[in-house]
C-alpha cells in the first residue's frame, strides 16, 4: 500500500476530506473515487469512522455542486456563454455541452440531479443546467445531498473492501492508487490538449 498517497489524502482529517470533495466538484481532475475510496481504507484501518467520513464527504460534494448551480442560476445563458468560451479548455467544457446537458435536465426533470451523482462524467456538469433552469435551491441541495450520500457510501464500502483485499495481496496497493491518479489526470490532460472551441 502506498502510504504517502493515503496520508496525503487523510492528513487533513475529516474536514480535509470535505475540502477535497468540494474541490473535486468545482474543478477537475481530482477523482472522488480516489478520495472517498482512500477514506474507506482509513475506516478499515481504524483511522477514521464511517459516519463522520460519510457526512463530511457528502457535505463537500454538495457544496461543490452548489457552486456550479449558483453560477448557472446567477449568470444565466447570456453571461455564462462567453465564460465557457474563454475557460472551457481547462474545464473541458464546450457551450454545446452545456446546451446538451440543459436539454437533458429539462427532459428528465429534477430526479436527474439525484441520478447523475452516479455518473463520473455528468455528476458535476448537471449542476450547471439545473442552475440555468432556476431549479429551487432547497430542492437542488436535497437531491444533490441524497445522491452524493448514496454514491459516497458505495465508495467508502468499496475502499473498506479493497483494504481487506490488499492486506492479503501486498505490493499492488500503490500501483492501484497511482494507476487511478494517472488515468484520471491523463484523461483530463488529453481533453485539454485536444480541446477545440466549436463555437469559433
Amino acid at each position: 500500500m502506498d502510504e504517502w498517497i493515503i496520508e496525503t489524502i487523510t492528513q487533513g482529517g475529516y474536514w480535509g476530506i470535505a475540502l477535497l470533495m468540494f474541490l473535486e466538484n468545482v474543478f477537475p481532475p481530482i477523482p472522488s473515487e480516489l478520495i472517498m475510496g482512500v477514506g474507506g481504507i482509513a475506516v478499515a484501518r481504524g483511522d477514521m469512522e464511517f459516519w463522520p467520513l460519510l457526512w463530511v464527504g457528502t457535505i463537500g460534494s454538495t457544496l461543490g455542486n452548489y457552486v456550479w448551480f449558483l453560477i448557472g442560476d446567477r449568470l444565466g445563458y447570456r453571461r455564462l456563454h462567453p465564460l465557457v468560451d474563454r475557460w472551457g479548455r481547462w474545464l473541458t467544457m464546450r457551450w454545446s455541452d452545456v446546451e446538451a446537458a440543459t436539454a437533458f435536465f429539462q427532459r428528465h426533470g429534477q430526479w436527474v440531479v439525484f441520478a447523475m451523482r452516479f455518473s463520473p462524467l455528468l455528476r458535476t456538469m448537471i449542476s450547471l443546467p439545473a442552475g440555468l433552469s432556476h431549479m429551487k435551491h432547497g430542492k437542488f441541495l436535497v437531491f444533490t445531498f441524497a445522491g452524493a450520500m448514496v454514491w459516497n457510501t458505495l465508495l467508502i464500502i468499496g475502499g473498506h473492501w479493497l483494504a481487506d483485499y490488499l492486506d492479503a495481496v501486498h505490493g499492488i496497493g500503490g500501483a492501484l492508487v497511482w494507476g487511478t491518479v494517472i488515468v484520471v489526470v491523463g484523461a483530463w490532460l488529453w481533453r485539454v490538449v485536444r480541446w477545440k472551441n466549436e463555437e469559433v
